[in-house]
């Protein structure tokens, strides 16, 4: 995979820690460049800072710097609480300390936060220049490492991000101990194999962007040219043209969600159908967990709240799938008006008890980690999520249909 490759298939690495213990001189050191500002003044680090690159042993990654985990005042707060939403995307965690530190109890609660998250984590002790008289004269690295991993049960390994030295040891321990999962691995796992045709319905309207496809679209298609099937890519309208003129029946039909209806109305009933989205809810999520999530459709009444969640940011147009398209056939499900609320980008609410369904993107611009974070959080609120393809087949009546290819995968 290239440089291209999209941020939502990529390895995320965050390096936590506290005010000054060196972690933009990390991701400076980790990098090769200097892509973190870095300062004696505390706190420097006010956003998190992403750097996509390609890392030895895992192959497309982005590192994120994050503000200090002990920053003060008010906006101290918001920058804490920011550092905290990186941890819902995060696939492996670097947490700095300095070396020869011995009050370790804020590390030791965050080591405990993220591995409570299910967070691989490796701990950094970073030899700090003009650092105090203890961390200036700190035993060997063997025996720091020793107290370090005794301290935390976590592997350590020390260096000196300033010098850039023990980074070539951290690369071979991130390369061991990260785990990409299966992000970007799976869409079409079961589904096709060589030889196939896959028929892609892709409307082109005035969501669509202008000379180019959306991203779902192009990973389709990479991943049925690498399987070796064979990609016909139409829009709706083009469908009963593009059957018509095949010797057989396609062996599988993947449509935009918004057109699912029309779609499975031209189709016969054994031609297996599916869409781009609910692909995505088994590679970015829990494809069960949506299903049932999309049951809980029939239980909306006027008046209830729902949240609409976005993975990425847009300016909305007429039409617009989450702001308009959704919440009207939700509430015309519903028999009435309904509370709906749209969170784009890391936004996601805090206090989810009042909302009677989350309805999520496909998530192609997010990765896996941060999707579970959310479905995760839903079921501690005890509220049913779907996702925005599995919702709409189920308000058209063929989600039994859409989940057919999924549940009865030919490998």
């Amino acid at each position: 995979m290239s440089i291209s490759t999209p941020r939502g298939n990529r390895t995320h690495i965050a390096i936590f820690g506290r005010r000054n213990a060196g972690k933009s001189t990390l991701l400076n050191a980790v990098t090769g460049q200097a892509v973190s500002l870095v300062s004696d003044v505390p706190g420097t680090t006010t956003d998190p800072v992403s750097k996509p690159m390609e890392m030895p042993g895992i192959g497309p990654a982005v590192l994120i710097d994050t503000a200090g985990t002990d920053d003060e005042g008010v906006l101290g707060e918001m920058r804490v609480r920011r550092t905290r939403q990186v941890m819902d995307k995060t696939d492996l965690a670097l947490v700095v300390v300095r070396a020869g530190q011995t009050d370790l109890e804020e590390e030791r609660t965050l080591v405990r936060e993220l591995s409570g998250r299910g967070i691989p984590v490796i701990v950094v002790a970073n030899r700090m220049e003009g650092g105090s008289g203890a961390e200036r004269e700190a035993v060997g690295n063997e025996a720091e490492a020793a107290r370090l991993s005794g301290a935390f049960r976590q592997p350590v390994c020390i260096v000196n991000a300033l010098r850039r030295t023990g980074i070539p040891r951290l690369l071979r321990m991130i390369a061991e101990r990260a785990s990409r999962g299966k992000d970007g691995d799976f869409l079409l796992d079961g589904l096709a194999v060589p030889g196939d045709v896959v028929v892609l319905v892709m409307p082109q309207d005035k969501q669509a962007p202008k000379g180019r496809l959306i991203l779902p679209q192009v990973q389709v298609i990479r991943e049925l040219l690498d399987r070796k099937a064979l990609a016909i890519a139409v829009t709706d309208e083009e469908l009963p043209q593009a059957l018509a003129a095949l010797r057989r029946k396609p062996d599988l039909v993947i449509t935009d969600s918004q057109v699912f209806g029309k779609v499975s109305q031209m189709l016969d009933e054994d031609v297996p159908l599916s869409s781009f989205s609910i692909l995505f809810a088994r590679n970015k999520g829990d494809a069960a967990v949506f299903r049932e999530g999309a049951e809980a459709i029939d239980d909306l009444r006027p008046g209830d709240k729902v949240l609409i969640a976005e993975a990425c940011t847009h300016h909305p147009v007429k039409g617009d799938i989450s702001r308009e398209k959704l919440p009207n056939w939700l509430m015309e499900r519903a028999g009435g008006p309904l509370s709906i609320h749209v969170q784009a980008g890391n936004d996601f609410p805090e206090d989810l008890s009042g909302y009677r369904l989350i309805i999520h993107c496909g998530a192609c611009m997010t990765n896996r980690k941060q999707v579970l974070s959310r479905i995760s959080r839903a079921k501690e609120a005890g509220v049913p999520i779907t996702n925005h393809g599995m919702a709409i087949a189920k308000m058209t009546g063929i989600l039994d249909r859409a989940m057919g290819p999924l549940e009865s995968m030919r490998l």
